[in-house]
């Protein structure tokens, strides 16, 4: 029986299913079983432990030494001879909460004890920074909220120098209401004042912790930021924009360009992994440490 003729919108068709099915499966998602391992390195990756439930800590530090990622961030001193053990880092150290910060004064002695306390332990253990935040509004005028910002940054400066330990200060996006995809009424909700806060305040010690997502969901133009702002950045983050889910194609952002650009800086810190995954938790990291890994 003869075969019919192809038409020529039905080729283009094929053509076009086969080259979209060819793009997603460049970075696919693993089966469960299967770990991506970090070959070529450039990137110094970690990984954000409270978005990856229902695996603990020690299930993700073990995940981290198959998939040779360095580091299992924002975890409290308890878990670091753990990591030692293991041959792993903490990149980056928690602190006071994000609610409170230093845009209003009277929390200023709070944010300050919990930094110094942490700083000190940070030094001791080899952590090279600890993470702060700007804390809510809550109806305070934005040149108000600024001062306060550097006034208090500065009395932190000094221990972190002395130290020698990076403080982060994360600037996260206020436009997205759901429970840790936004954070409404945040004060430090735009790079472009986060990074004027920083300059403010003069140390090498007291720098912007770049979410890539935040950054994506308030300002855009990312690598352009990168650019710009690279001496003043002391940490990165990760996630896909919109939902904070997976940084493959699902999403908007195009996350191995700018690691690209990340690189073209000489920037020698972590980029951490801090998507809530929609699939296979372990899967989906694994996906994500391979896009990273440029």
């Amino acid at each position: 029986m003869p075969i019919p003729p192809v038409s020529r919108r039905q080729a283009l068709k094929t053509a076009t299913a086969t080259l979209a099915l060819a793009s997603a499966s460049a970075f696919s998602a693993p089966e469960k079983n299967e770990v991506y391992r970090i070959k070529n390195g450039r990137i110094r990756q970690s990984v954000v432990t409270w978005c990856y439930q229902p695996l603990t800590v020690p299930e993700l530090a073990r995940q981290s030494v198959r998939m040779g990622v360095p580091s299992v961030e924002l975890i409290g001193p308890e878990h670091w001879p753990m990591l030692k053990e293991l041959g792993l880092k903490c990149a980056i150290a928690g602190s006071h909460g994000f609610t409170k910060g230093f845009a209003h004064v009277e929390e200023h002695a709070e944010c300050l004890a919990s930094l110094e306390k942490r700083l000190a332990e940070c030094a001791a253990a080899g952590v090279p920074s600890v993470i702060t935040f700007s804390g809510m509004r809550r109806g305070l005028p934005p040149e108000v909220a600024r001062k306060n910002m550097i006034d208090g940054l500065k009395k932190i400066a000094g221990p972190a120098e002395r130290h020698q330990v990076t403080v982060c200060l994360e600037m996260l996006n206020s436009r997205d209401s759901v429970q840790m995809k936004g954070h409404p009424d945040y004060f430090c909700d735009d790079i472009d004042l986060s990074m004027d806060i920083i300059k403010a305040v003069g140390s090498p010690r007291v720098k912007v912790l770049f979410d890539i997502y935040h950054v994506q969901i308030m300002n855009g133009d990312v690598i352009r930021r990168i650019r710009q702002y690279h001496p003043f950045i002391g940490h990165y983050h990760t996630a896909g924009n919109p939902g904070r889910n997976e940084i493959d194609d699902t999403q908007e952002i195009n996350y191995p360009p700018i690691m690209r650009a990340i690189l073209e800086t000489k920037y020698e810190g972590y980029v951490a992994q801090e998507f809530i995954p929609l699939r296979d938790p372990a899967a989906s990291l694994s996906q994500g440490v391979q896009i990273c890994d440029v």
